[in-house]
């Protein structure tokens, strides 16, 4: 199913009601209602329900986060993209993470093995992410809701008695039907709103288990057909097979997370007063100079760096686009007071942009406008070290966990491997390592 007349207009109206946006919240509050969901005539087949809103921040300092899912999940990019957020942008909060995903597995599936892998390690924090395998890739049936409410409840319960705060995620869409299911006539659309379903199903749960959720489903659905109505028919923000995204699809996931914490995405705020020659910066960054229009800081908090093609369904970058990441979780914003030109220069690394007055009176987004910037090599040190540590994960897991040696002696290789892993969290921490960069802003 494609559509070709959804306008930007309702489209941004559906994003802004998925995303239901929270982005300076920084105490707990009362529970508020969801608003209510505008569905365009496209999508009158759909009926979502609308999704709660985060009341407030869930995570807390030195929380252990388990990310559980499927073969979505066990690809390690929303996983990846997740951990590499919250080491760089959130270092206050000093959060562990190990992803958990398994090719082919359904709620089930994880709740028979979630004992054994995932609660030894005491996570305080999970997300799970299933319902693409419960589905069955086929037509909407009341048996299929029933088992993945029933399932989905039980991880719920499991990870509550054991002291963990849930989110619980939905599905995502699916681009067409996959080569691998069994009912290969199956409409795509009917497959999405089996997926829909099981979307709703999710909501239920939270609702009644007063636990988080996230929103997977409805913002890759709306943000797929944005994207090709935008970069072209090509773009497929489930993938090329159908289900497992790339990267853009995966920074959607990752968004919809993120999102479900409550997070405050001020990852920091540079003003520069040109009448009084002076300049700050907010905690985790430290000016060192301002002299001459040129600002020296040592940023210890880092924004997500992504570059790529926006018209590419594996870039980063273009997923950015899609969703609201840069506005709710990624502000690293530039303030310039009493300025008297018209406009300005700002040069940041190798990169520079030209605001207006007015435009830096009111702060413009660093991270947003400036895909390579100083932040950018330190970034890929600290995300090539999390894919290392989420890629032995897997390992842990799968093939020694459920392996010979899990099997032989199971209490022996968890010790095992844990000190294996070791270094591999310590790589992290060294590769987070303070940045100093220059600002530099001069009349045009």
């Amino acid at each position: 199913m494609k559509i070709r007349n959804l306008n930007q207009t309702s489209l941004g109206i559906l994003l802004a009601l998925a995303a239901c946006s929270n982005t300076s919240k920084e105490t707990k509050v009362a529970p508020s209602p969801p608003p209510a969901f505008v569905v365009p005539s496209q999508f009158s087949q759909f009926h979502p329900k609308p999704a709660p809103v985060p009341n407030g921040p869930l995570l807390q300092k030195a929380d252990r986060l388990a990310i559980c899912g499927d073969s979505i999940t066990e690809q390690k990019m929303y996983s990846r993209i997740m951990e590499t957020y919250l080491t760089v942008a959130q270092p206050d909060l000093a959060i562990s993470v190990r992803q958990f995903g398994w090719s082919g597995e359904t709620a089930s599936g994880f709740l028979a093995r979630m004992t054994n892998d995932c609660l030894r390690f005491q996570p305080t924090v999970a997300t799970t992410c299933y319902g693409m395998n419960d589905h069955g890739y086929r037509v909407y049936e009341d048996a299929i809701g029933q088992k993945y409410r029933e399932m989905s409840t039980a991880i719920v319960e499991a990870f509550k008695t054991n002291g963990a705060r849930v989110i619980q995620g939905s599905p995502g869409c699916v681009g067409k039907t996959p080569s691998w299911s069994k009912d290969t006539n199956a409409a795509t659309e009917a497959l999405n709103l089996n997926l829909c379903e099981l979307r709703n199903i999710g909501i239920d749960i939270a609702q009644r288990e007063q636990i988080g959720f996230a929103d997977v489903f409805w913002p890759m659905l709306m943000s797929g057909y944005a994207a090709q109505e935008k970069y072209g028919t090509n773009y497929a923000i489930a993938g090329g097979d159908g289900v497992h995204p790339d990267w853009a699809g995966h920074l959607v996931m990752a968004y919809a997370f993120l999102h479900s914490f409550g997070l405050n995405g001020d990852i920091g705020t540079f003003t520069i007063d040109l009448k009084a020659d002076k300049a700050k910066a907010s905690a985790g960054h430290e000016v060192l100079s301002f002299s001459k229009g040129a600002l020296q800081i040592k940023s210890t908090r880092y924004p997500f760096c992504a570059k790529g093609d926006l018209k590419k369904h594996n870039s980063i970058r273009s997923g950015m686009t899609l969703v609201p990441f840069n506005q709710e979780l990624n502000r690293l914003t530039l303030v310039v007071k009493n300025a008297k030109e018209k406009s300005y220069v700002v040069a940041w690394g190798t990169e520079t942009k030209i605001y207006s007055a007015e435009q830096l009176a009111k702060g413009v987004n660093l991270a947003d406008d400036f895909q390579e910037n100083p932040f950018s090599e330190a970034f890929k040190k600290v995300n090539d070290a999390v894919k290392a540590k989420q890629e032995y994960e897997t390992k842990q897991i799968k093939q020694l966990f459920h392996g010979e040696e899990g099997k032989n002696d199971m209490e022996a290789t968890a010790a095992k491997t844990e000190k294996e892993r070791e270094p591999l969290v310590a790589a992290i921490k060294k590769a987070f390592v303070p940045v100093t960069h220059v600002i530099r802003i001069e009349a045009n």
